[in-house]
């Protein structure tokens, strides 16, 4: 495994987020059933719903799993940011299924950010983003305020992309 930029690794997994980073928690329902959480859970892990929100992600492995490399690259040209993550934690369960990963060296923040999806007693599959993170280059630093706003942003975005692949895969099923 790399050296990550934080020693809190595995924060994200039960709580609570570490003091001192900025603390990202958002949660949105994408379906319902178990074939609607059995769908979402493949495409968190499997960084499908990455890449159809727009964001190239390169990993070592087809599915997450500690220890897997993940370079995620958001924006074009002079515009791009590469992201170096390592996958931290996995959860494969009959009722949860998710990832974290966390910062690696020359990332432009330092911290961890989770993707999990939950079903419900109730049948309501939910998807939740969950991060911890600081200010690890000069031009993120720089933006101050403005990085929060993005990260909100990309959190439903990922939401949203997540219930569009959730309905797709239900309109093939049926």
């Amino acid at each position: 495994m790399s050296p990550l930029t934080y020693p809190e690794a595995g924060a994200t997994r039960l709580g609570p987020l570490p003091d001192g980073y900025r603390h990202l928690h958002h949660r949105n329902r994408v379906g319902r059933g178990r074939a609607d959480f059995e769908a979402a859970g493949a495409a968190v892990t499997g960084f499908r719903m990455h890449r159809a929100s727009g964001t190239r992600v390169r990993a070592s492995a087809p599915r997450a799993e500690p220890g897997a490399a993940v370079r995620v690259a958001l924006g074009a040209g002079p515009f791009r940011f590469v992201a170096p993550c390592q996958v931290i934690w996995t959860e494969y369960g009959p009722q949860r299924i998710g990832f974290a990963y966390g910062t690696l060296p020359r990332h432009p923040e330092c911290g961890e950010e989770s993707f999990v999806v939950d079903l419900a007693d109730d049948g309501t599959v939910s998807f939740t983003v969950m991060a911890f993170s600081r200010p690890a280059r000069w031009y993120t630093r720089l933006a101050g305020p403005l990085v929060p706003v993005a990260q909100h942003w990309y959190a439903r975005r990922l939401g949203r992309t997540l219930r569009r692949l959730v309905a797709e895969g239900r309109a093939d099923r049926n």
